[in-house]
């Protein structure tokens, strides 16, 4: 049997299609206003969908904790300010200064914590070394350069408090994932280039000298690279920017040249390990080309990336999942690249 709407059937259809159609526009307008008004709503959806995959990788991370490993954690390294908390790491028993890891979480410059990757930094103490892991203040609370200078901040805090925290602070190594590791290396080439360090209004919390290293990974070296993506994640990025930089005019300020140390690494940038997996878009981006012009610089590179048809393809942050063995391997290669530029 063929049923036929009547007409005025027919007409309450296309009424309900106009509606929808017209609440989807004002939804976009919604969005469009809030983008305009403020940078929070949207940077607070980024946030969550970080913090919900930082869970995740936490949550596998603890089967893999090993043990004997004392602790200090929420140090405040700077005074009245709420944010600059650090955790440090070392084996149980330790009385001795070691070779100390200093590790900027990840997170978009919007998210993240120094505890996500907690059970990560055992196992680094577990090797022997001293980790500490950093807070600073996320965007848009902050915009840059100000966490730049809160860790600063920090490094300074623990070369002062070398001795009570097991820090060698003559030997040191920046290490950083994602947006932590643009900001170790943005670190890194202010301790080692006075004349960048003076262009930031830093003054080096680490002399050069104290500075044996550097561990980079799937981080971002080329800023203005990440206003090219489309889709969800162009929309993620433009994001982060905006609540990191400021201002809708975000994408012309000078701070992206600034932070992009594609161009302002210099031959005096240190010993690097570099490493991303083969299903991150930034790894072709970003880590390789920022890999080349450090060799190109002369700059000891310690290289891991993999094949284009490795599988199965391995996503941002990959060197976190310690279930597989390509984190394994990233951990195996950190450990030796620590003893080998701290001896």
């Amino acid at each position: 049997m063929t049923s036929r709407r009547s007409a005025g059937q027919r007409g309450d259809v296309a009424l309900t299609v106009v509606g929808a159609a017209a609440l989807a526009a004002l939804a976009a307008g919604i969005a469009a206003a809030a983008w305009k008004l403020s940078p929070w709503p949207s940077a607070l959806i980024v946030r969550s969908v970080f913090e919900r995959d930082g869970a995740r990788v936490l949550k596998a991370l603890r089967a893999h904790s090993p043990g004997g490993v004392d602790r200090a954690t929420g140090i405040r390294y700077r005074p009245r300010d709420p944010h600059a908390l650090l955790d440090a790491y070392w084996s149980a028993g330790t009385s001795a200064p070691r070779p100390t890891v200093i590790w900027t979480h990840g997170g978009a410059w919007i998210s993240g914590s120094r505890a996500n990757a907690a059970p990560y930094f055992e196992l680094l103490a577990a090797a022997g070394f001293t980790v500490v892991s950093l807070d600073y203040t996320r965007g848009p609370a902050s915009r840059y350069p100000g966490a730049l200078h809160q860790l600063n901040d920090a490094h300074a805090y623990l070369v002062a408090h070398a001795a009570e925290l097991h820090v060698d602070a003559d030997r040191i190594v920046l290490a950083g994932d994602s947006a932590g590791a643009q900001l170790s290396s943005q670190l890194a080439t202010a301790i080692t280039d006075p004349t960048y360090a003076a262009e930031l209004g830093i003054r080096p919390g680490l002399a050069a000298h104290r500075l044996r290293g550097v561990i980079l990974h799937c981080g971002i070296y080329e800023m203005s690279g990440l206003l090219h993506s489309t889709g969800i994640i162009g929309w993620g990025n433009r994001t982060a920017l905006r609540a990191y930089v400021g201002g809708l005019r975000f994408a012309m300020s000078p701070a992206l040249a600034e932070m992009s140390m594609m161009h302002r690494a210099t031959a005096a940038f240190p010993p690097t390990f570099i490493s991303g997996g083969n299903g991150d878009p930034l790894t072709d981006a970003q880590a390789k080309p920022f890999a080349d012009r450090l060799v190109s610089l002369g700059v000891d590179v310690t290289r891991l990336f993999w094949p284009h048809d490795h599988e199965p393809a391995l996503p941002h942050e990959y060197q976190f999942d310690l279930d597989r063995p390509e984190g394994l391997a990233a951990l195996s290669v950190a450990i030796d690249f620590v003893r080998r530029h701290t001896v």
